[in-house]
């Protein structure tokens, strides 16, 4: 259903300003309706995100709150900053997921999901999912969680892999004012750097390690290092596996391994391990859009975060990341913890510079 035909199937339902009560949202019919009763036991109606007590019948006939009352405070939305604009989220794991729902909260207009998966029960720990959603097209359950956050957004939705439509791939990242890539499938982040950068759009990046002990975000900025030159400076060390399938289709568990072995494989980390990445993803994503802007909310971030391409985080000091120094000592070096920012330069002979740029 697409968003002028989920308004209009909203005007049809009845209205009462004065009434206190919940707007629903009925999985089953596709509809919204305000209601004071509860939903029945085995309903597929879920609660909408919005009181409906206190909205003007006159200024809004279709029961749901304003731009205004949704996003009056706390958001950069209050300056209209985000309303035109327009982002792609290619893969829809736990970090893609999580990060369209930040932004629906911060008030984006446009955007669009890319993603062939369906939530299965080991994606529930990490994944904005519930166990109702089982079965379901990631691109679907996502949809649902930005229009209860914020339902006047524009959603296309895509469900669809990204290493076999590259032209659909290449439409996609030349509308959007930015892209958020966040598979567990190297390839697809080459696929989307090669396209980005001769579209001269901007990506980020995040990427867990081994059982998320720390985690990585790039931003390829048009002109300067792209993914290539991170994987060419040495800096992709062991990533977190997260699913079985998606890495036996990219090689990483090679098809003859057992499914014991494979099982042994696959290595997720804590919830809480990633918050940090999409964290500072959400900031990137927001000092990109808002490039330029005045009283933003969210100015005085840009110098910092806008010096830097490649951030650094240790989750524990396992590992990768034995070396570094507790959270408290008082010494120099890095330690767990905190977020370490540096710049990585352009490398003209890197695989994807040297196939874009001769």
């Amino acid at each position: 259903m697409n968003n002028n035909d989920l308004h209009e199937n909203i005007r049809e339902q009845s209205y009462d300003p004065n009434a206190v009560g919940r707007v629903r949202y009925d999985k089953a019919t596709g509809k919204f309706r305000f209601t004071t009763e509860p939903p029945a036991v085995g309903s597929s109606e879920v609660i909408h995100e919005a009181a409906q007590e206190g909205f003007a019948a006159e200024a809004n006939p279709s029961g749901l709150p304003t731009l205004e009352q949704l996003y009056g405070r706390g958001c950069v939305f209050e300056k209209d900053n985000l309303r035109n604009k327009c982002v792609a989220f290619l893969a829809l794991g736990s970090v893609g997921a999580a990060l369209t729902e930040k932004f629906a909260r911060e008030g984006l207009g446009r955007f669009i999901l890319v993603d062939y998966d369906r939530v299965e029960p080991h994606n529930l720990s990490r994944h904005l999912a519930g166990i109702e959603d089982i079965g379901r097209l990631k691109t679907d359950v996502v949809e649902d969680a930005i229009l209860r956050k914020n339902p006047l957004a524009q959603i296309e939705k895509y469900p669809v892999n990204i290493l076999d439509n590259h032209n659909l791939i290449a439409e996609i990242i030349a509308k959007a004012d930015l892209v958020f890539c966040a598979p567990d499938n190297t390839d697809c982040r080459y696929v989307v750097a090669s396209l980005a950068e001769k579209a001269e759009k901007t990506v980020i990046y995040g990427w867990a390690t081994t059982r998320a002990e720390g985690v990585d975000v790039f931003i390829q900025r048009p002109g300067e290092a792209c993914y290539g030159c991170v994987a060419a400076a040495g800096l992709i060390t062991k990533e977190e596996i997260t699913n079985e399938a998606s890495a036996r289709e990219s090689g990483v568990i090679p098809a003859y391994t057992s499914a014991a072995d494979a099982d042994a494989i696959v290595q997720v980390g804590l919830p809480s391990d990633i918050d940090p990445m999409i964290n500072l993803m959400v900031k990137l994503g927001l000092t990109e859009l808002t490039r330029g802007e005045e009283d933003s909310g969210i100015e005085g971030l840009g110098e910092e975060l806008r010096a830097d391409n490649f951030f650094i985080w240790a989750n524990r000091r396992t590992q990768h990341y034995l070396g570094y120094s507790p959270f408290t000592a008082p010494q120099d070096g890095p330690t767990i913890l905190r977020w370490y920012g540096c710049t990585i330069p352009r490398i003209p002979t890197c695989g994807l510079c040297a196939e874009i740029h001769r």
